[in-house]
């Protein structure tokens, strides 16, 4: 892997069924990043969200854009990424609108703090243009081990 880009999604722990980061678009690594998800539509969770009418479900919104803080932490050269990094917490999120298949969903992630094993993040997601998520993230990985000082 010779792309800076793609090893930095290779932090995501999530399985293809579940990455909601499909390309990194650019990645200041440790600081903030922005990265894209194309809705396919073959998405089994489109099927019942909604039957006539498939929208992107705004929790996975919040997921993608909670990956893509995710890639920015871990990819920080001055820490060591952190065991079972995840979504411990959210803040202030609004959801202005959704994504159908066939659109693209734009993210954008800055780190705003770091405490030991909690960072948090600010997010922004848009499609075509218009925002459809703002608000603070709270990312937190597994506590360093007592004995590995």
């Amino acid at each position: 892997m010779d792309d800076p880009l793609a090893r930095a999604l290779a932090f995501l722990p999530h399985g293809p069924e579940f990455r909601f980061v499909d390309r990194l678009v650019s990645l200041d690594p440790g600081k903030a990043g922005i990265g894209e998800y194309t809705v396919r539509g073959d998405e089994l969770f489109l099927r019942g969200h909604f039957p006539d009418h498939p929208l992107f479900p705004g929790v996975l919104l919040v997921e993608a854009t909670a990956q893509l803080a995710g890639v920015v932490a871990q990819s920080d050269p001055q820490i060591a990424p952190l065991a079972g990094l995840k979504l411990a917490g959210i803040r202030s999120i609004k959801l202005t609108g959704s994504a159908c298949p066939g659109e693209i969903i734009r993210m954008e992630a800055h780190l705003t703090g770091r405490l030991a094993n909690l960072i948090q993040a600010s997010g922004t997601a848009w499609v075509k243009g218009q925002v459809v998520l703002r608000g603070e993230l709270i990312l937190s990985g597994d506590p360093p081990r007592a004995d590995s000082k």
